[in-house]
């Protein structure tokens, strides 16, 4: 019993905070989860429930949609995918959360300082170089997505120099996270990668899961967004940390 309350109560603070901002529900989920129920069934479990807030904030708010920017964005994403599911799939536990911790510090870090610094660094997008980086972040967004469905930190990276709306930005990458996780589910589903207990806790999950994203939804209006983009790069570089326990 006390696993599931443990469980529940990340659940529902990982995408409360996704309801405001679009982004990092798997993320700061992960660490607890994989040390709770074990990556193996951690990352199919926060797949199906991040496809299902997608899925409803792109119902409530689809006419937010940029479609341009939706499909540059899953053109380098989803290049990289399969890269990532054959990693997830073939690497044992103890390099995937080394390697998602180290993945974590560095976004964290730098998006604390980003956050926290009067100092800008503006990417001319014109400029090749500038270009070629971020195509290159985001087909890397890609990769870690294919691998622990939670590429979100590197197509943050991007979206933030393109998506300065609040409700563009959230409605935009949730559309992107409902096209990457429905592949990611289709391709479990045909190799029979799904354990029972997978589908047991996740039954369990949703009702967290409704008071979450229902929660998150109400605060991204009412809530400043800077203040929970602190909060949540704040979170992801404890739970980074997590990974190395």
């Amino acid at each position: 019993m006390m696993l599931i309350v443990a469980l529940g109560v990340i659940v529902l603070l990982a995408h409360f905070l996704e309801g405001i901002t679009g982004f990092g529900c798997t993320v700061i989920a992960l660490p607890f989860c994989i040390a709770l129920i074990g990556v193996k069934t951690a990352v199919p479990v926060l797949t199906i429930l991040g496809w299902i807030l997608a899925l409803y904030i792109v119902i409530i708010d689809r006419k937010s949609i940029v479609v341009k920017e939706y499909f540059k964005i899953l053109g380098y994403v989803i290049i990289g995918l399969p890269l990532g599911i054959f990693l997830f799939a073939y690497l044992p536990e103890a390099p995937l959360k080394i390697l998602l911790g180290v993945f974590m510090l560095v976004v964290a870090t730098s998006g604390l300082i980003k956050s926290y610094s009067s100092v800008t660094f503006n990417l001319n997008f014109e400029n090749r170089l500038g270009t070629t980086l971020m195509n290159f972040i985001l087909f890397m967004g890609g990769v870690v997505h294919g691998a622990f469905s939670s590429g979100g930190p590197f197509v943050v990276v991007y979206a933030t120099k393109k998506l300065t709306d609040k409700s563009a930005f959230r409605a935009t990458l949730s559309a992107i996270w409902l096209t990457l996780n429905s592949i990611i589910i289709a391709v479990n589903l045909v190799n029979g990668s799904y354990e029972p207990e997978v589908f047991k806790i996740l039954m369990v999950m949703i009702p967290f899961l409704l008071m979450g994203m229902i929660a998150g939804n109400i605060a991204h209006k009412r809530i400043d967004g800077s203040v929970f983009t602190k909060m949540v790069y704040s979170v992801l570089f404890v739970s980074g940390i997590f990974m190395f326990a």
